[in-house]
């Protein structure tokens, strides 16, 4: 079986990401599906041939991850609500 998709931090301001998961929430999305979405455009419309070759990889990828865990179910009520910068207080 292939490592499970590998996690990739990113720096980002406490209170944007906070922002940035309400407004995944109200658009039905979560965090990683939008940001996913946005790397696929990024790399659609600017890549070279390497990069869209890796895109259609990582497609595969991901459509291979999907169909042995049964597809990727969405969460109920936790969209944009992730745990690793959930704000105290």
């Amino acid at each position: 079986m292939a490592d499970p998709t590998p996690t990739t931090p990113i720096r980002v301001p406490r209170l944007m990401w906070v922002a940035y998961g309400r407004v995944c929430a109200r658009l039905g999305r979560d965090r990683t599906e939008d940001l996913i979405g946005h790397i696929r455009q990024q790399v659609t419309q600017h890549g070279d041939a390497e990069d869209l070759a890796d895109l259609a990889a990582a497609e595969n990828e991901l459509r291979e991850r999907r169909a042995r865990k049964g597809g990727r179910p969405r969460g109920k009520g936790n969209a944009g609500k992730g745990t690793a910068f959930r704000r105290e207080g």
